[in-house]
């Protein structure tokens, strides 16, 4: 983390005579960009990267290592004092079947004790039981099959005291993990198209599926994209650094599928991939376009616990994939977002009363503006009308009852 030293401020935390600085630094750089959230692995023994565990060597399991796991601890509490919430990746693809074969034993039963005990008081974060769980492709160790993964939880919710957000990743399917004989919480989502025209629909599939059990999960993407490229660093970027697919598909197409947060995946066949980067500044451009989401959401009072998506209100002559997402509280208020070049009508058929329409810019963020068309009125079909400007780029719509 050399790259984000400078970023370390004098009365930043650190240890053992200036250690640390760089990956502090680098917390206070997220934080900068009004980012609010960092994944991790916190054990990869036999894994893509090999060198994060807990213990005191590679290979001694029931051992840990105390002043490691306190240097963990001054990271993950300066992150929350700085906003960021703590996703904890408790194991990955490679290795799920290291620790008792797969199933939950003692060795799984310590780990989690462990970690628990160290670092569940902190207020913002999420247990992972594992990345890529399941049996897919070519598990190296042992793959957990449905009771493995629903004691995982079990045995999270039980010796958690403070009941955390608990979920897990694809691989396989959750369909075995759904309904209220389940102690998930959510799914932690990953995809696998490089344009990330998967990232929507996947979100509102199990929003639908879980809720269709009766026991609604909260659903996050945190592997959008494909694993050779996904988020690309600035320069690499086709679309000039505007990321536009990122934006559009993986960005607001989470947000506005109701998903509650989306996280960023570096492909390995780019610069600064997810096991050489060092430096957050490589995607310096694309934080922004997350920051400008976020302000959207709080600078306008922006209701999304109450909201669900409904895309079927769109009306254009563009097909479903193009039309754009609408995430809205019925008859009260609409957020359109509409791709490139992309013109709109929004049914308001069932609302009653006049509507303002305002214009946000999604890249370059700011105040809202006004477009072609001021106000509009419920009880029909109705366009929406021009952006304020750059017409053949992406815009986000917000059509509010007054």
């Amino acid at each position: 983390w050399e790259a984000h030293i400078p970023d370390f401020k004098e009365d930043d935390a650190t240890w053992k005579d200036g250690k640390g600085n760089g990956i502090i630094g680098a917390l206070n750089y997220l934080e900068s960009e009004g980012l609010n959230s960092v994944s991790f692995l916190t054990m990869n023994v036999g894994g893509d990267d090999q060198n994060v565990f807990p213990y005191v060597d590679y290979t001694t399991w029931d051992r840990f290592d105390v002043s490691k796991l306190d240097q963990w601890e001054i990271v993950f509490s300066h992150a929350q004092q700085h906003g960021i919430f703590l996703h904890f990746k408790l194991m990955e693809f490679e290795n799920q079947g290291l620790l008792d074969n797969g199933g939950i034993g003692a060795l799984t039963k310590l780990y989690y004790r462990e970690m628990i005990a160290r670092f569940g008081h902190h207020l913002a974060l999420n247990w992972n039981v594992c990345e890529e769980n399941g049996e897919w492709g070519n598990p190296v160790t042992p793959p957990q099959d449905t009771p493995e993964r629903l004691e995982a939880a079990a045995k999270l919710a039980y010796l958690d005291p403070y009941d955390h957000h608990r979920v897990i990743h694809n691989g396989r399917k959750f369909d075995d993990l759904l309904g209220h004989g389940s102690k998930y919480t959510g799914a932690s989502l990953q995809t696998g198209k490089r344009d990330f025209r998967n990232v929507h629909k996947s979100v509102l599939l199990w929003l639908r599926r879980s809720a269709e059990t009766g026991k609604s999960w909260a659903v996050a993407t945190d592997e959008p994209g494909d694993h050779e490229y996904s988020l690309m660093p600035d320069v690499s970027d086709p679309d000039g650094a505007n990321h536009y697919d990122a934006r559009k598909n993986a960005l607001w197409g989470t947000l506005l599928a109701g998903g509650w947060g989306v996280e960023w995946y570096f492909g390995y066949k780019v610069p600064h991939s997810d096991l050489s980067c060092t430096d957050y500044r490589s995607r310096d451009r694309f934080w922004d376009c997350c920051r400008y989401a976020l302000e959207f959401f709080e600078d306008h009072t922006i209701p999304f616990w109450k909201m669900e998506n409904m895309n079927t209100l769109i009306g254009n002559p563009e097909n479903d994939v193009n039309k754009g997402f609408c995430f809205t509280k019925p008859g009260q208020v609409y957020v359109v977002y509409l791709p490139k070049t992309v013109r709109a009508e929004l049914n308001l058929a069932d609302a009653d009363g006049q509507f303002t329409v305002q214009w946000f810019n999604p890249r370059s963020g700011g105040a809202l503006q006004m477009g072609s068309v001021e106000e509009i009125k419920g009880g029909s079909s109705v366009a929406i009308g021009e952006p304020p400007a750059e017409p053949d780029q992406d815009w986000v719509v917000l059509v509010k009852q007054f």
